[in-house]
């Protein structure tokens, strides 16, 4: 009995030494705060950035940077006519790390979803304005158009940038 009465006072211990302070719900941060966050994410995208050029350099597929800071596998992609909000499209995608292994079993699909009203990843929505029906396009990510920095809460972690695999249905 001693020994367990031991072992959790150690782990409420340890708990309390390795908390961080969050601000409240509705809180509001310093300008500090916030400069700190800036910097943060502009010093992650500039990694992001060269760690997917250079995994494009060892690739024989070739990838095109696009104007929101992703790459796709079509040149001139984000110069196409784009889709207009309130248009219906219906999309599947999978998602992979950059080890090419693939995250979630299941795809993610979405049927007859209207442009304008449905909240989907950045890089996703964007590459769907673009996309031609039955076409399929891979997208490289960096994190901040994806999960950022709060992961999916299951299987993807913070920060992690992706490889999206995207079809119009």
């Amino acid at each position: 009995m001693k020994k367990i009465v031991f072992i959790l006072m150690v782990a409420q211990i340890s708990c309390k030494q390795n908390s961080q302070a969050h601000p409240p719900v509705g809180g509001v941060l310093s300008q500090n705060d916030l400069s700190v966050s800036r910097e943060r994410m502009k010093n992650l995208n500039t990694l992001e950035r060269n760690q997917i050029q250079q995994w494009i350099g060892g690739q024989t597929e070739k990838f095109y940077p696009t104007k929101l800071n992703y790459w796709v596998n079509i040149e001139d992609y984000d110069k196409r006519e784009k889709r207009q909000d309130n248009s219906l499209i219906s999309y599947q995608y999978d998602l992979y790390d950059f080890d090419q292994i693939k995250i979630y079993e299941q795809s993610i699909e979405r049927k007859e979803v209207k442009f304008g009203h449905f909240d989907e990843l950045k890089a996703v929505e964007d590459a769907l304005r673009y996309i031609r029906d039955g076409e399929v396009v891979t997208l490289l990510v960096p994190s901040s158009l994806a999960y950022g920095t709060y992961g999916d809460e299951k299987k993807i972690d913070n920060d992690v940038p992706l490889i999206i695999k995207l079809k119009a249905l």
